[in-house]
């Protein structure tokens, strides 16, 4: 008798450690999906204000030229010049990529992760 009281308490210990084991892997699952869900709402928000952005400095540009361009006497003059600069704001920024752009977006995406660790982490010690 005393044995089948022992093996009765093996199984319910190895299905609690089952479940547990099936809940911890569902939590993992969902915190990622979260953490993703959030870098890919922050991304896509500054993607669509980029966009305006980048129409608004498209015309801005457009019409500096056209009045450069008015100034000088030939309207190519005025394009040709907004394009120098910004081959030289882009070579600017090909030797300070990794200053400028790459660390900064990698610190924004790891602190996004990380933050929705720390309310995890605070809400279990809380428990």
């Amino acid at each position: 008798m005393e044995s089948d009281a022992t093996t009765n308490e093996n199984l319910n210990l190895y299905e609690k450690a089952e479940n547990y084991t099936k809940t911890s892997l569902e939590l993992l699952k969902l915190k990622a999906v979260s953490a993703a869900a959030d870098v890919l709402s922050t991304l896509t928000s500054k993607i669509a204000v980029g966009a305006v952005v980048a129409f608004f400095t498209l015309f801005l540009n457009i019409g500096i030229s056209l009045w450069i361009g008015k100034v000088l006497g030939e309207y190519y003059y005025g394009f040709f010049i907004i394009a120098l600069f910004y081959l030289i704001v882009a070579i600017v920024m090909l030797k300070t990529q990794h200053k400028i752009i790459k660390t900064p977006i990698g610190n924004m995406i790891i602190s996004s992760i990380l933050k929705e660790t720390k309310k995890d982490e605070t809400k279990a010690d809380l428990n």
